[in-house]
């Protein structure tokens, strides 16, 4: 399989082919298939940050005992892993010094 460059924007969680302005806080190199299992990974974190969204307005419920910032968490932190898998060197040296796969 051959592999593409891409770069990824985590804020916009954009993964696009063409380098913009402000789309490469990452670059990785996959096939059509990690692409489209990383951006499956992106639609969960959106979603998990909608039921979020919405849990927000309740105002009894503190965020420590919140499935859906759990899930938010566990979705970014998964998103986070396959980038890294995938990047380039300098992307796999930014991700290991934000130190957000450690547990």
């Amino acid at each position: 399989m051959n592999k593409n460059k891409y770069y990824i924007n985590m804020g916009t969680q954009e993964i696009s082919l063409n380098h913009d302005a402000n789309n490469d806080d990452f670059v990785v190199y996959a096939t059509e298939e990690e692409i489209i299992k990383l951006r499956e990974i992106f639609d969960e974190v959106y979603n998990s940050d909608m039921r979020s969204f919405f849990r927000a307005h309740i105002p009894a419920m503190p965020y420590h005992q919140d499935q859906d910032n759990d899930d938010y968490d566990v979705e970014m932190k998964s998103a986070f892993r396959m980038i890294h898998d995938l990047g380039d060197e300098m992307t796999r040296e930014h991700i290991e010094q934000m130190r957000i796969l450690e547990d």
